[in-house]
């Protein structure tokens, strides 16, 4: 019957959880907003206006993009890319607005071997121990 197993894919999160404090007026008028009908709950709310927010800055933004040269999206790094870094000789210096995923079978020593620095304005996945390898190189 093992024969007949595959593992299930590990699934990636499409999003990254955040917490924020808020007042109780400002609160109060999320529930009311989202009591009248505007909204179907607070989430709704609060990511309409982040987007909202965003679109109103979004030629800021892309000037800023351009000015720090960041990678857009996600940039995905597998082992084989870090294996063809090290093995040309290259150390990498990352940039990513977005999401950053470091392969699950990357070692953490080709990670340390391989990524100078590493910023990412927005999420990293990555292993434990290549997060650790890597704390002194992110910016």
């Amino acid at each position: 019957m093992s024969g007949n197993v595959r593992p299930i894919r590990e699934r990636t999160p499409e999003s990254e959880k955040i917490t924020i404090n808020l007042g109780y007026v400002d609160l109060g008028r999320i529930d009311l907003m989202v009591q009248e009908g505007f909204y179907s709950n607070r989430t709704d709310f609060i990511r309409t206006a982040i987007r909202g927010q965003l679109a109103r800055h979004s030629e800021e933004m892309s000037r800023s993009v351009e000015r720090h040269m960041l990678e857009l999206g996600v940039r995905d790094f597998t082992r084989s890319d870090l294996e063809a870094a090290r093995d040309a000789g290259e150390i990498l210096h990352v940039r990513v607005l977005g999401l950053a995923r470091i392969a699950p079978d990357v070692p953490p020593e080709l990670a340390r071997a391989t990524i100078g620095s590493l910023t990412v304005l927005g999420a990293l996945q990555a292993s434990a121990p290549v997060k650790a390898a890597l704390a002194d190189r992110l910016l």
